[in-house]
């Protein structure tokens, strides 16, 4: 269900707002931690004490039955109706490299890669993560016919790819198999008018790998025994996207703090500020507390804050359910500093999708949610975990709910009707 977001002045004089996404979190009953999941088994004191101050319930990100994907998860929650404004993975990805995107542009996530005698070898080059400056400027400004080419490169081993020019479309194929020990996957258009991209792509990964070959890097890489990173898989294309400002939305200040350049790129297409001001990562280690106190930060000077954690999903993926447990362990001593926030700050807790560990996937299954702050009307609930929150007050909301509740709780909505 859509639900229409009524215009309103802004939030009560001093109070702001916080979404804290822990990524994947959401999880299934696991046999190494007794039945429970790691959320439930995690040593939660801060959100324990969020969940008892506040309100709590089960969130469906796009809607009751659906995977979500992060990037689509993200928007949803930010409000934005996926289906409308979602044309493909590709430019948030290149907007999260500080690769801004322009109309017209085909954008796609791309992985540096090892590929032996035609077979992919490792999707992620052995996650590369030192020197990847020297492929970037080796596959920078490559024209084809009079396509231009820009690449990007991200966290590890990740990157993104832009082609502008006249009579490019987004409907092709990616080449990536999404499993190692397979060839790469022909790139094919899906409409007339996308055979030009196709074409150009083609051309340019085999260029690209050709270049790629021949690189410093590489060579040192194979010396120590490490994967060299020698070919470009691509997914994700999609044209640059026309989304409403956040501010545009709400009459808010907005402003992201993530380590995740997927993330980055969701928050800055939707018209918010990154702040780089900390040492997180996307991934596992990072600094928690330098990216609460850029957080807190950054809520000094604006109205909303949106905080990304995304290490929850990795492990998930990874089928580690103990490291998960102990992973959120850390983030809730991190956050105990947003306990200091209330009641000036609204704050809400919760995942943009589940990532059970058995499936090692995003899975349909909601997310718990919390909501603490001045106005809020505490439910019963006492703990924080999936369980748990099926109980709370705010029952089950759909993911594009979640911005309009907040406002509500605090009074900030026009009043629909006499």
């Amino acid at each position: 269900m859509v639900v229409k977001i009524y215009k309103f002045k802004g939030f009560l004089e001093g109070m702001k707002g916080i979404l804290v996404i822990l990524d994947g979190l959401g999880d299934l009953p696991c046999k190494q931690l007794k039945g429970k999941t790691p959320l439930e088994a995690a040593k939660t004191s801060t959100m324990d004490k969020l969940a008892q101050m506040g309100i709590t319930g089960q969130q469906h990100t796009i809607g009751r039955g659906i995977t979500p994907g992060s990037d689509t998860a993200h928007l949803a929650l930010f409000g934005y109706n996926p289906y409308e404004v979602y044309t493909g993975r590709g430019p948030y990805e290149a907007s999260g490299t500080d690769l801004p995107v322009k109309p017209g542009d085909i954008a796609f996530r791309t992985n540096m890669a090892t590929i032996k005698d035609g077979i992919i070898v490792d999707r992620r080059a052995g996650r590369i993560s030192k020197g990847t400056e020297e492929i970037e400027k080796a596959l920078q400004n490559i024209t084809i016919e009079d396509v231009e080419t820009i690449f990007k490169v991200g966290i590890d081993h990740r990157a993104a790819l832009v082609l502008r020019g006249p009579g490019l479309a987004s409907e092709v194929t990616g080449n990536d198999p999404k499993v190692e020990g397979k060839r790469p996957k022909s790139i094919i258009s899906t409409s007339p008018e996308a055979e030009k991209t196709a074409r150009i792509l083609k051309q340019y990964i085999r260029q690209a790998s050709e270049i790629m070959e021949t690189l410093k890097i590489n060579e040192k890489r194979i010396s120590e025994d490490k994967l060299p990173a020698n070919y470009l898989l691509v997914r994700g294309a999609g044209k640059a996207p026309h989304v409403e400002s956040f501010q545009s939305k709400y009459g808010l200040t907005a402003e992201c703090v993530a380590g995740g350049g997927l993330y980055k790129g969701v928050a800055s297409i939707c018209g918010m500020k990154i702040n780089n001001d900390h040492q997180g990562t996307g991934g596992i280690p990072t600094d928690l507390p330098s990216k609460v106190r850029a957080a807190i930060k950054s809520l000094e000077r604006s109205q909303f804050v949106f905080l990304h954690v995304k290490g929850t999903d990795n492990l998930g993926h990874d089928n580690k359910p103990i490291q998960k447990m102990e992973f959120i362990d850390e983030i809730d001593i991190a956050i105990e500093p947003f306990l200091d926030l209330i009641p000036e700050t609204l704050i809400c807790i919760t995942g943009d999708h589940s990532t059970p560990c058995m499936m090692r996937d995003h899975s349909s299954d909601p997310l718990p949610i919390l909501m603490t702050g001045e106005g809020v009307r505490p439910d019963q609930v006492t703990e924080f975990g999936e369980r748990p929150t099926m109980r709370g007050g705010l029952g089950h909301i759909d993911g594009q709910q979640v911005i309009p509740i907040m406002l509500g709780l605090i009074g900030r909505v026009h009043k629909f009707g006499a």
